[in-house]
């Protein structure tokens, strides 16, 4: 499960950061308002922790722009004000939930917990290219009821492909999504994490499925490119 942590605060961040890694959760953190949006159009998340007061853009504004473009990943708010009229903005703007600073720890995580599980009922089924599917539940893929033994970094550069089935991903692209990159670090590292997908996908399939485009990127579809 993936939670986006957006705060500018560098000690609530190390802390919050620390409690739901120990829980099991990946966790991306950034402290600008206009970085958060990007980071939400290019990775899918189960939840967001969004504090108010941000640089760039706040919390609020994030959120609503989140909403507008259909984006319903969960969202909680955290907030160094405990009106009941900001709490009342914030839930009419699209939080399911609103946590007040000071915070006890135990309960932030219980509460982030709780919309995980929300984030649940509402994620997305298998995503599916030919006999390919990926579960983004249990993050686990199988290619004609052959399990795939995919690494962290692997399934997150399958589940983007695949989310862009039939769309040629240039490797600034793939860079910016599953390394979050936003420069060009002068390396092969995307051709040699294509390499090693390609290994375990289409090995001993007559049928390939990833496919490198010349001069433009990758793509994942069932006919060839």
């Amino acid at each position: 499960m993936r939670i986006l942590l957006v705060e500018d605060d560098v000690k609530t961040v190390d802390f919050v950061s620390k409690a739901l890694t120990a829980e099991g959760y990946d966790v991306d953190d950034v402290a600008d308002g206009h970085e958060a949006l990007r980071m939400l159009e290019r990775t899918p998340y189960d939840g967001v922790v969004l504090d108010i007061m941000l640089t760039g853009r706040d919390g609020l504004g994030v959120l609503r722009q989140m909403r507008s473009k259909g984006n319903a990943t969960p969202v909680l708010i955290l907030s160094a004000r405990n009106e009941v009229a900001e709490k009342v903005e914030g839930l009419d703007a699209g939080a399911e939930d609103y946590v007040a600073k000071p915070f006890a720890l135990v309960e932030l995580v219980a509460r982030v917990r709780a919309l995980v599980r929300r984030s649940g009922s509402t994620r997305p089924g298998l995503l599916r290219v030919a006999d390919l599917t990926l579960d983004p539940a249990s993050r686990t893929a199988e290619r004609g009821g052959r399990r795939i033994e995919l690494t962290n970094r692997e399934y997150r550069l399958l589940e983007f492909l695949m989310r862009s089935a039939g769309t040629v991903c240039s490797r600034m692209l793939i860079l910016e999504a599953v390394w979050e990159y936003d420069f060009d670090p002068g390396t092969n590292i995307v051709d040699v994490f294509i390499a090693k997908l390609r290994d375990k996908i289409d090995a001993g399939s007559a049928v390939k499925l990833l496919h490198s485009v010349r001069r433009e990127g990758y793509v994942i579809k069932a006919s060839t490119p």
